[in-house]
């Protein structure tokens, strides 16, 4: 089932995320669902809050990226982290172009370092701790950014996001087209 994905501006997007256990209810369902919607929405990651699900969780899948990023392989990079905690992020900084579902029509760059490990919960909750680097990292951590209730833009300077604002407040009322199914806010 294709799920509405919140904008920019949508309290889902900044509120604290919850840990959950196995007996979470639909969670396979909850996971599907995600996968669906991302696909739909012509994503590589989805977090629940932007589905308005107050959990720590997140979906990726690279392999519709391959190729994108520098001959980076990416296929087979389709995972589930639940309950996930970056434990370190190192090696060297880099500048790439960022975009969001829930903040279509807007890509900015955003500097983050190039390798991240994390610690989480796969859909089976069995444990794993790995290490990604690339746009590997850069996806995880702009998902992890989500469940911590951070956005690409916040990353960029404030003279940028002043000239942005008014185009971020037009998608907070859905005054943007989208090939996928969104849920603004009211005006």
């Amino acid at each position: 089932m294709i799920l509405k994905i919140v904008s920019y501006g949508h309290p889902s997007l900044r509120r604290e995320n919850k840990e959950i256990g196995p007996d979470y209810p639909g969670l396979q369902e909850l996971i599907a669902n995600m996968y669906e919607t991302m696909y739909e929405a012509q994503g590589i990651g989805l977090a629940a809050p932007q589905i308005n699900v107050p959990i720590r969780m997140f979906v990726v899948d690279g392999s519709p990226a391959e190729g994108a990023y520098e001959e980076e392989v990416m296929e087979g990079f389709k995972k589930v982290f639940i309950n996930p905690q970056i434990i370190e992020e190192t090696g060297d900084s880099w500048t790439f172009e960022e975009g969001c579902l829930s903040i279509p029509d807007i890509r900015e760059n955003v500097n983050r370092q190039g390798v991240v490990t994390i610690t989480y919960l796969d859909e089976n909750f069995q444990e794993q701790t790995e290490t990604f680097d690339g746009m590997r990292a850069r996806i995880v951590q702009h998902e992890y950014d989500h469940l911590e209730g951070v956005l690409f833009t916040d990353y960029i300077s404030p003279l940028r996001k002043r000239i942005l604002k008014r185009r971020l407040n037009k998608i907070s009322y859905g005054d943007v087209e989208v090939p996928y199914e969104m849920r603004f806010l009211e005006k």
